[in-house]
């Protein structure tokens, strides 16, 4: 049951156009699906992931801890009930300039008036008036600059969202010209001065303290027990003081029940203490800071963050400095970091940051700001093929806007979603390939159909991805590749090309670190790849674990790719048929998602020894 496909340059009768679709596998294209107050509850999510959901995203710049713990737990739960596997992306705050409303009441801003930028927060936001979260701002820009302020990123509606042009700077206040009348709702407006360098660090100080907060009182805890009972109480104590300076602006994510402790009491008074010692507590904050990245080694472990979205990266540097951070956090060292372009900062150091990154999140939202809006899709075709070559995710956003408050996406909408899914840089005038997952945001977030938004964005994937040329795309990747190839590169395209020379149904790759199955779909089968992941002992001294889990979900994100978790007592590498039993699982597997039937044909990369072999396998009835 190999995948059919037409070709644009052959005829194609419009009357098959109205034909019904036919029941596949699923989109190889993916789909991560921002989690929020429309989609938190364990029956929507598990609608959500039985729709076509691989990703979850948790968009840190709004909400607390908490909240986000709860969501988290929400999703464990419906993956174990609807037996499906989900990623989890955790989305920074970054470089992310914002008005605050702390009243949380409607502004409205009329059309040729005036409004103030401040960076005092003190202040109340008003039509006269817009307290921002950054003092440099009135330093970074000048006359005839273009802000835009919106909710979530900007909708492109003219009632939510408002374009400012800069009037004149006073002191630290920026004066600017509204351009069109609008209605601000909420407590939190995104701010994005067009084209402008903003001096703020890529992982802000919120993003280290909303991950570390989260932890702090157990690994603390967790050096009580070695410590012993004597010193449980100066630990617990010490445990919430620190949660409390880190936390102190977000006193709501402390997810613990401190009321359940016996050093409740204790830790009452001496927060009546630090209330009192304001200067101390901020100066205490700034340094515990740092003193919690030495102290956390497990942090994230129990959560399993499997990539990290990288707001605001605008050079590899970036990349490199969250990887390190990442990289000291014990555990999260397997974190896949996806640098998120939404500046023409980023798009000038592509190709570096490109080298350092997992994969890049075309932020289409703020792009579409920054860059006039007859260079974005230059930009994405190019981005896009880029990715496609390194064999990196691409990850594209704001793709049906619409559909946050309407059942149906635009005929605009539903275009644009193939075109991501087909788009690349080509000499001639064919579709060669594509992005590897769409990114919903608000869509999802807060939309009113969050699960038939991610059903109907899966069916077009589906419906684009039958018109995919794949002769000219391996062609093109070969060609781009060069000789002499990498061993493993040699082996994943010989398995591509024998897959599609006998038709094969599917493809399976045993792999341990997933890059063998990632290489495969590098070169973009035309039918599903079945990344059996192996997983390997392994030990830091203290304690025995399987690797395996994150290799498996961060397959989710790659387009073609279907993990597998196989049974540890299965090596990748073996000198027997010791593979033929997880070999069975997968074909089992196969054949009950409808994707394997008799008589096909299924192609087998492994590595037996030091051997690395690739098998055709016709089944019987």
């Amino acid at each position: 049951m190999h995948s059919s496909q037409l070709l644009l340059e052959e005829p194609i009768r419009m009357a098959t156009i109205l034909e019904p679709s036919k029941a596949s596998f699923s989109a190889m294209t993916k789909i991560v699906g921002t989690l929020g107050p429309r989609s938190r509850s364990v029956e929507v999510i598990s609608a959500c992931l039985k729709a076509g959901m691989t990703v979850a995203r948790f968009d840190v710049s709004w909400g607390d801890a908490e909240y986000h713990q709860g969501t988290l737990d929400n999703l464990k739960t419906a993956i174990k009930s609807s037996k499906k596997l989900c990623a989890v992306m955790l989305d920074t705050v970054g470089a992310e300039l914002q008005v605050v409303n702390k009243s949380e009441k409607a502004i409205t801003l009329k059309a040729d008036d005036k409004v103030i930028l401040t960076p005092d927060q003190g202040q109340e936001a008003s039509s006269e008036v817009l307290p921002i979260n950054f003092a440099g701002l009135a330093k970074a820009v000048k006359q005839g600059d273009t802000i835009f302020v919106g909710q979530y990123l900007f909708t492109g509606s003219e009632t939510t969202s408002v374009w400012l042009e800069v009037d004149e700077v006073q002191g630290g206040d920026v004066v600017c010209v509204i351009k069109n009348s609008a209605t601000l709702a909420g407590s939190l407006f995104t701010l994005h001065a067009s084209q402008i360098q903003i001096d703020l660090p890529t992982l802000s100080e919120k993003d280290k303290q909303v991950s570390g907060a989260m932890w702090c009182v157990k690994c603390v805890l967790s050096l009580s027990c070695i410590l012993g009972k004597d010193f449980e109480g100066l630990l617990v104590i010490l445990a919430f003081s620190l949660a409390y300076c880190i936390v102190k602006p977000y006193r709501s994510c402390a997810y613990i029940d401190i009321h359940e402790h016996k050093y409740c009491s204790k830790f009452c008074n001496l927060f009546l203490v630090v209330l009192s010692l304001n200067l101390f507590v901020t100066l205490f904050a700034i340094s515990s800071v740092s003193l919690l990245l030495q102290v956390i080694s497990t942090w994230g472990v129990q959560n399993k963050i499997d990539f990290l979205s990288l707001s605001y990266t605008r050079h590899a540097q970036d990349v490199r400095e969250a990887r390190e951070y990442l990289s000291n956090l014990g555990d999260l060292s397997q974190t896949q970091i996806f640098a998120k372009i939404e500046n023409v900062e980023g798009l000038t150091h592509f190709d570096e940051i490109l080298q350092e990154a997992d994969g890049i999140i075309l932020s289409r939202g703020n792009l579409g700001i920054d860059l006039p809006p007859e260079k974005v899709f230059l930009f994405q075709k190019s981005a896009v093929y880029k990715c496609n070559m390194a064999g990196k995710p691409a990850v594209v956003t704001r793709v049906v806007d619409s559909m946050t408050d309407n059942l149906r996406p635009t005929r605009a909408e539903a275009t644009d979603v193939a075109n991501a899914v087909l788009d690349a840089k080509s000499d001639i005038n064919v579709y060669i390939s594509g992005c590897d997952a769409i990114l919903l945001g608000a869509e999802t977030l807060r939309g009113l159909y969050p699960v038939e938004t991610i059903s109907t964005v899966g069916k077009i994937c589906a419906e684009a991805e039958k018109v995919f040329n794949q002769d000219q795309y391996f062609k093109r990747t070969v060609k781009f590749v060069g000789e002499p190839m990498s061993h493993l590169e040699s082996i994943a395209s010989s398995a591509v090309r024998a897959a599609l020379k006998v038709k094969a149904s599917v493809i399976i790759c045993f792999t341990s670190s997933g890059r063998a199955a990632r290489l495969i779909a590098k070169y973009r089968p035309t039918m599903p790849v079945l990344s059996v992941v192996i997983p390997r002992l392994k030990t830091n001294q203290l304690k025995w674990s399987f690797t395996g889990a994150f290799e498996a979900r961060q397959s989710l994100i790659v387009r073609g790719l279907f993990p597998l978790l196989a049974d540890p007592r299965h090596p990748a590498e073996s000198t027997n048929a010791t593979n033929e039993s997880v070999l069975k699982v997968a074909l089992d597997h196969g054949k009950a998602s409808g994707v394997i039937k008799s008589h096909d044909r299924v192609v087998v990369c492994q590595k037996v020894g030091d051997a690395s072999v690739v098998k055709i396998i016709e089944l019987e009835d």
